[in-house]
């Protein structure tokens, strides 16, 4: 029995190398590379103007038709992203595929901003509203409205509400151990309380979430990024040799140094691919979900927040947590097997064993429940659109119990799966969406004609007569 499970584990990580080595990586660069070109790079040319209609946007009321405020969308979105992922698993790609896998991470990033901008274009487009009076939409909606394509339609909403549950487990087990690590707290206290904190907010759908998130992610995204600045500042004179030897590693193999074991292109660029699309989810079809709740009266404004998303969660954050473990070293103490731990380390090293390690485990706390929280509404949702609202609150109450589980380190064999079923909903997405490119270009190129040309005539206009 011990000889098959081994047999299996070593089939499934196989199969998930070569899915994330070779064929996702190519889909997804390929493919970001193919909608940057149809978007005419707009993710580029237009990034200032971007930064404009969101940010730049978000204390501005509106009265368009959606659910939940732009902002809120966003941060919803974000919550699913920004947390375990950013903060755990970017020391656990260089652990694994060394300093260049961050590079990898950032082109991935950069393309993603086409590819969730597009996401985000489609799921505006073809949102409808359920039962509930509540505006739904996501990948499911624009393959089976646009395309016809029904069966690719609900084998993606049943992959990703099965994928979900391993998810869930996942970002449980992690603070779990990180508690219990900071605090020696018990791994079914940490579980339990996380149950009743995303029971109530999860229990108030997607408005309670997104009153949630708009309130707590921001926050607790520029105090991570501030206090993840004053540790990278100290070691400034490690920075110019860090970027080296992330451009260097990126197209050349590394050996082996301290508890680093060494890695090859391959592995750079499998585990700067898959961690990135881990951290700001372009592609995977997520974040759309959210989006589609939103309040406004183009597709394009909304979608905008998708690129500002992408520029945060990976840009931004995933870069300073990757230089934090590259500037103190850590990456070359901590051994792969202990990876998830190095963050720890590299925190530890300028805040102190106790604060240190206290101040990452809080951060994880937090954004892990409000993780959690967007990614069960996703699970819902898809659910919902395969068989009703009824059997949507049976996956909830599934999701929570996952969460226990998770935190008591349960199930565990399911996890294997993890890396191989999220690669099959991304193909259940990214095609659909390729062969949706004339939609995507027609509804871009309508906001450029009829909302930007208008808006920048007005402002010469303003000018004009200013000056006058």
């Amino acid at each position: 029995m011990d000889d098959l499970w081994h047999y299996i584990e070593i089939t499934v990580a196989n199969l998930s190398g070569f899915l994330w080595t070779y064929l996702l990586s190519f889909i997804l660069i390929i493919g970001g590379i193919f909608l940057t070109i149809r978007l005419k790079f707009f993710q580029f040319r237009f990034f200032g103007h971007v930064l404009h209609q969101t940010i730049g946007q978000t204390f501005k009321k509106n009265k368009h038709s959606g659910t939940i405020t732009p902002f809120q969308a966003f941060t919803s979105a974000l919550a699913s992203t920004a947390g375990a992922t950013n903060i755990v698993g970017v020391p656990v790609a260089i652990a694994l595929g060394g300093p260049g896998a961050l590079f990898w991470m950032w082109i991935v990033a950069l393309l993603g901003m086409a590819t969730k901008y597009s996401e985000i274009l489609l799921a505006i487009k073809y949102r409808e509203k359920n039962a509930d009076n509540v505006w739904v939409g996501g990948p499911q909606y624009y393959i089976k409205k646009a395309l016809g394509w029904k069966w690719v339609a609900s084998a993606f909403a049943f992959l990703l509400m099965l994928e979900l549950i391993p998810s869930v487990m996942v970002q449980s087990n992690s603070i779990a151990t990180q508690t219990e690590d900071a605090f020696g707290w018990p791994a079914y206290l940490t579980g339990a309380a996380m149950c009743v904190l995303i029971a109530l907010v999860v229990f108030g759908g997607i408005k309670r979430i997104a009153k949630v998130t708009d309130k707590i992610v921001p926050g607790m995204v520029l105090i991570y990024v501030g206090v993840a600045l004053v540790i990278i500042l100290a070691h400034i004179g490690e920075i110019p040799g860090v970027f080296g030897l992330i451009i260097t590693h990126a197209f050349t193999p590394i050996s082996a140094v301290g508890g680093f074991a060494g890695a090859g292109i391959a592995e750079a660029l499998r585990w700067g691919v898959a961690r990135g699309l881990y951290s700001n989810e372009a592609g995977i079809g997520t974040a759309p979900i959210a989006h589609a709740a939103a309040q406004t009266d183009h597709p394009s404004k909304q979608a905008m927040w998708g690129i500002f998303s992408v520029f945060i969660d990976t840009i931004v954050i995933c870069t300073i947590s990757g230089l934090v473990v590259l500037v103190t070293g850590a990456w070359q103490e901590v051994s792969a097997e202990h990876a998830s731990n190095m963050i720890n380390v590299a925190f530890s090293s300028q805040l102190g064993d106790v604060f240190g390690g206290a101040f990452v485990s809080i951060f994880l706390l937090f954004f892990i429940i409000t993780t959690v929280g967007i990614i069960i509404f996703y699970g819902e949702k898809q659910a919902e659109y395969l068989y009703g609202l009824k059997t949507a609150k049976v996956m909830r109450v599934i999701y929570i119990l996952a969460v226990l589980i998770g935190a008591l380190g349960g199930l565990q064999f399911i996890w294997q799966f993890l890396d191989i079923t999220l690669g099959l909903v991304v193909i259940a997405n990214i095609i659909p969406m390729l062969f949706l490119h004339q939609d995507i270009a027609d509804i871009n190129d309508d906001y450029m004609n009829r909302v930007y040309k208008e808006k920048t005539k007005e402002k010469k206009v303003k000018l004009f007569v200013e000056d006058d």
